[in-house]
């Protein structure tokens, strides 16, 4: 999938990446230029199953994906080509180990014109999808699910905080981390094996 993407960027003009979670608060390579971007036909939705780096096999946790439907507002990242094989190397270092996402180039609108950027989408057909998810699962995972980079929680509140910072507002993430400071009622956890419920979501 590495090689495919390098083909398909083609190594002739600078590399553009679509950031719309942690990439945006740790992006991890270098970039020379950094714009707003709006992307249609998918939107964010905190709906990955990890059991590694936000949670664990028992107590599975949540990241971000880019979902088929609505739209976007993150960042674009701009790499000059002579760096951007390095820079392609490193993302798959980081958000492909085990091929959960589905790479995309995808036009991005931003405030210079439009960009043809690489995204990281999921399919809804894939086991570390989790589907539509109660909020009482989510209170839940919010509020237990923890892994090697840390909580689920703190992933999405670090998620808002890089938002904001860029001028985003997320309601709907604002809604879950509003969602999250509520005290608990247990008569109202949600009795799902969360184990079971991630299937062979590896990350």
């Amino acid at each position: 999938m590495l090689r495919q993407a390098l083909e398909q960027w083609g190594g002739a003009r600078d590399l553009w990446v679509f950031g719309y979670a942690s990439l945006i608060w740790r992006p991890e390579f270098d970039f020379t230029e950094k714009r707003y971007a709006q992307l249609h036909g998918y939107h964010r939705a905190l709906k990955m199953w990890s059991r590694v780096n936000r949670g664990t096999p028992e107590c599975p946790g949540l990241v971000f994906a880019l979902l088929s439907g609505g739209s976007c507002k993150g960042v674009a990242y701009r790499v000059p080509h002579s760096e951007a094989a390095e820079a392609l190397r490193l993302l798959w270092k980081r958000e492909m180990p085990t091929a959960v996402y589905d790479p995309k180039w995808l036009p991005c609108q931003t405030q210079h014109g439009p960009v043809r950027a690489l995204a990281f989408t999921l399919s809804r057909t894939s086991p570390n999808y989790t589907g539509e998810l109660d909020q009482a699962t989510y209170r839940h995972i919010l509020s237990e699910s923890c892994g090697r980079f840390g909580s689920t929680r703190d992933y999405a509140q670090k998620t808002y905080e890089g938002l904001k910072q860029v001028g985003i507002e997320d309601r709907a993430l604002a809604k879950l981390l509003r969602l999250a400071a509520e005290p608990t009622d247990r008569a109202t956890e949600p009795t799902t094996d969360l184990a079971a419920a991630a299937l062979t979501a590896t990350l």
